[in-house]
């Protein structure tokens, strides 16, 4: 132990005094981060105190009176399982029972891949988790591979496989001048990638844009992946809340299979059954067979023991008591489609507001977009003022949360943007 004498004659332990010195060091460096872009617009619209604010920046279904929604068919379930079930721990690769009905809804109800058992298949924390999760996976046993990113996308797809130490290129999605797909430099991009690359595939509802590929469109899009060898990874966060109809959201998927093509899925029930906070969903990846299938789940689940060791229980029971029970699942089915169908006349009535103000700019892409997102066209600029000048809140690249539009406030939401936006 060093010991020396200070200037009052007290005796000083010199060692704690440097390991204290360390400790108060380890995390000077440490800086804030950066806002999300998408919650960091909740948390300025929250602290407005203006009686008019208006919230159109964050994906999460609203009523018609801006208020968050439960489905009726998750608060039978919730009678169910409250008082029913344990909440022992699931196994790593989740609820058995979620994650089969799962598959149904993204491979078909009588899929012979399901029966075959050539799909492994676990659940994940939502989306976002089966992502990351697929992520890890690629980067562990494709390690020399990269990811094709469209532009845009999901600002938070950058950050899983950023994380994941994936190389990310892009390829082309959005047409600005159209407002719509960019189909051609799209194809040109799938066929200029080295082959066997891995491409990241909204299949239905494309966050930000709401714009996606027409069915034929798809069928071409999957027949230059398969030319080029590359794996088709489909986040699908929307499925059902797209158009109202589980199975059509489903196209997109279906085309691929149908093209023998082997598949991710990413599977999320945040917006199609309201479980924002339940973070419940499923990573399936389709394989060779029944033997490589559960090489690859064991594998997935290995990958997910040292991250969150097993997924959340009682999210996972909602969704197998709703799935499993057929009146359950035809409730659910209406629900969804009420929700799809409330998007949808927003839409209408948006586009048919902005239209009644005389406004020179066409906005037929507000109704030719779908889902839960319209990609305005309005700039960083005009988006600052529509916040600062008429306290509306969305992300700056435009993107408007259909899902914070309502009869009350939709008149107001078009005036504002027709005011900003007459200049062209």
């Amino acid at each position: 132990m060093a010991i020396s004498r200070g200037l009052s004659g007290r005796m000083i332990d010199r060692s704690a005094v440097v390991g204290a010195r360390y400790m108060s060091s380890w995390w000077r460096s440490v800086q804030p981060a950066p806002k999300d872009p998408i919650l960091g617009v909740t948390e300025a619209f929250m602290a407005d105190p203006n009686p008019d604010k208006v919230n159109v920046g964050v994906g999460a279904y609203r009523d018609d009176n801006g208020k968050p929604v439960v489905l009726e068919c998750v608060r039978e379930a919730e009678r169910r399982v409250a008082g029913n079930l344990n909440m022992e721990y699931l196994p790593m690769g989740g609820s058995v029972k979620m994650v089969e009905e799962t598959l149904k809804l993204a491979y078909g109800e009588n899929s012979e891949l399901i029966k075959d058992r050539r799909i492994a298949a676990v659940q994940a924390l939502s989306g976002t988790g089966a992502c990351r999760l697929f992520a890890d996976f690629q980067k562990r046993f494709c390690p020399n591979s990269q990811i094709y990113i469209p532009v845009p996308t999901w600002s938070n797809h950058h950050n899983i496989w950023r994380d994941a130490h994936v190389p990310q290129k892009t390829y082309h999605y959005y047409h600005p001048e159209s407002r719509g797909l960019d189909f051609a430099a799209m194809i040109d991009d799938i066929k200029n990638a080295p082959n066997g690359s891995f491409f990241l595939l909204h299949p239905c509802a494309h966050n930000p844009t709401g714009v996606d590929p027409t069915e034929e469109q798809w069928r071409e899009i999957s027949h230059h992946i398969k030319v080029k060898g590359h794996f088709p990874f489909f986040d699908m966060a929307y499925q059902g809340f797209a158009s109202g109809d589980p199975e059509r959201d489903a196209k997109s998927i279906r085309i691929f299979l149908e093209d023998g093509h082997h598949i991710g899925i990413a599977q999320s029930y945040a917006k199609n059954m309201g479980l924002y906070g339940q973070r419940v969903g499923c990573l399936s990846v389709l394989c060779e067979d029944e033997k490589q299938a559960v090489a690859v789940k064991s594998q997935l689940q290995q990958l997910a023991r040292p991250m969150y060791s097993n997924p959340p229980v009682h999210g996972a029971l909602i969704v197998s008591i709703i799935l499993g029970d057929p009146d359950l699942k035809k409730l659910w089915l209406k629900e969804v489609k009420i929700m799809a169908d409330r998007i949808i006349g927003m839409r209408t009535a948006l586009r048919g507001n902005l239209e009644k103000l005389g406004s020179p700019l066409s906005w037929q892409h507000i109704t030719n977009q779908i889902g839960m997102f319209c990609y305005s066209g309005l700039t960083p600029e005009q988006v600052d003022r529509l916040t600062n000048e008429f306290h509306i809140y969305m992300t700056r690249n435009g993107r408007i949360s259909m899902a914070g539009v309502t009869t009350g406030n939709v008149e107001y939401l078009a005036n504002a943007i027709h005011q900003v936006s007459k200049s062209g």
